[in-house]
């Protein structure tokens, strides 16, 4: 079979704009903006319906869940509907040559749903947890199709730099969107006609207050510019994908799949399967990814809610803990490929790996929201460069003779999903026993540790030719 070229950089930069493109998903929907905002449009309400006080429930098939939980759980059956799903289309995707079609379809049908968050009010709760639902499980999917693309436009020696360059890309755009919401949200006044809506206001309720009704207006539109931010990450991720999808190279067949299409998918996984368990290298990487990225996932997803909830900080000052984040990671995920070139891919990890678990045991101490921030910043450092050079390291690991890209990326995915799984379930089921985050920061460190011990019975400079 015919492969085009590798090495176009035409290609390699359109392939890394899809960071670019679906990073905003991640920072606006999954940790930023659409948590606060749910958080209020589901107690708005509970307490229009008679509620009081803390906890607000939400009403699912005739039963009640606190709505923190509902958001837990749709979070946890989304990626295991990934776990389950993605194996099979991966199969599917290298038999067929259809990854290029699959990672569209995900990125349009996650992209059209976020914009069909736009119309997630306190009237629309079911549509907004379906639509959230629909689009995480499309963003992640998309994902396997994505990084499966690394290894067949780069050679081994440009996989470090240009998965750094992917990620570095996915936190400016993410950041960049972010920056722009945020102040339409925080600044309703400098974009909509808040004066107005407060003297409506005040002419259908002339019982409020001049201070009552403009309290009122201004939180109307930032409700209203919550929305737009929704609709924005649809529109940003949609546009920016057709670059990627422009230039990735077109795909060969292996076979018919008109006839038992799903019995193809799962002969490329169990084909893969068995090639993974019988390299090594490669299997003893996936369990050190799996047990790192437990830590890893867990620390990213609920940094803001620990400062929260620990250290009481408002949401503003959390947002900017996010920022932070996401910015430092863009040096980070640069200096962490450089280092790379001088000491091998897990030469950097696992000093990486150790840093995780000082940050874990850290954070048992961590009283202020100055220390809070420090502590951030480390976390983007080591964030950024830890992503982005596991993913080019596996990249690396995987056979060269192989077409069956997706059907290896599916695993890599596939543990990751479930590193979130589990960990979030650790992180909650100590937070409950002990009533304290920071006893349960101090249990992820355990998995940094076996992680990094793993990690060690691997040969510093990869071998990947």
């Amino acid at each position: 079979m015919n492969r085009q070229p590798l090495n176009q950089s035409s290609v390699l930069n359109a392939w890394a704009m899809y960071d670019w493109a679906n990073s905003v998903f991640a920072l606006t929907i999954r940790t930023a903006i659409f948590p606060i905002y749910y958080q209020a449009v589901t107690k708005a309400a509970a307490l229009a319906k008679g509620a009081t006080q803390a906890p607000y429930y939400v009403e699912i098939a005739g039963m009640r869940f606190d709505n923190s939980v509902v958001f837990s759980y749709n979070t946890s059956l989304a990626f295991l509907i990934v776990v389950l799903l993605a194996p099979v289309l991966s199969g599917i995707a290298d038999y067929g040559g259809l990854k290029k079609r699959l990672l569209q379809l995900h990125c349009w049908v996650g992209a059209l749903a976020c914009m069909g968050l736009y119309f997630f009010t306190q009237n629309t709760i079911h549509l907004g947890l379906l639509l959230l639902l629909i689009s995480t499980v499309a963003w992640n999917g998309s994902l396997v199709f994505y990084n499966a693309f690394l290894p067949e436009i780069a050679t081994p020696d440009r996989y470090d730099e240009l998965s750094a360059k992917g990620f570095a890309l996915g936190y400016v755009g993410s950041v960049l969107l972010l920056i722009i919401n945020l102040a339409v949200i925080q600044m309703p006044e400098v974009f909509f006609d808040v004066a107005a809506k407060a003297q409506a206001l005040l002419h259908e309720n002339p019982a409020l207050t001049a201070d009552s009704a403009a309290q009122a207006a201004t939180a109307y539109y930032q409700s209203y510019a919550s929305r737009l931010a929704f609709l924005t990450v649809g529109v940003w991720w949609l546009v920016f994908s057709l670059i990627p999808f422009y230039y990735l190279p077109k795909e060969h067949k292996k076979g018919k799949i008109e006839s038992h299409i799903l019995w193809n998918g799962f002969r490329e996984l169990k084909k893969v399967w068995n090639e993974v368990r019988h390299n090594t290298i490669l299997y003893r990487y996936l369990w050190a990814f799996f047990w790192s990225s437990v830590g890893l996932q867990t620390t990213m997803n609920l940094a803001s809610l620990f400062g929260a909830k620990e250290l009481h900080l408002p949401d503003a000052q959390l947002i900017m803990v996010l920022l932070i984040i996401q910015l430092v990671a863009i040096a980070g995920a640069y200096i962490f490929a450089k280092a790379a070139q001088h000491w091998g891919n897990v030469g950097v990890l696992l000093p990486a790996l150790f840093l995780w678990i000082v940050v874990c045991w850290s954070a048992y101490f961590v009283t202020t929201a100055a220390q809070f921030y420090v502590l951030a910043m480390v976390v983007g450092l080591i964030m950024g460069g830890t992503q982005s050079l596991m993913r080019s390291t596996y990249a690396k690991l995987i056979p060269q003779h192989t077409h069956n890209y997706a059907s290896y990326f599916s695993f890599y995915d596939v543990a990751e999903k479930l590193s979130v799984v589990i960990g979030a379930f650790v992180f909650g089921f100590f937070d409950q026993i002990t009533g304290s985050m920071r006893n349960s920061a101090l249990a992820l460190s355990v998995f940094f540790i076996a992680g990094c011990w793993i990690m060690f019975t691997l040969p510093k400079r990869l071998q990947t030719h």
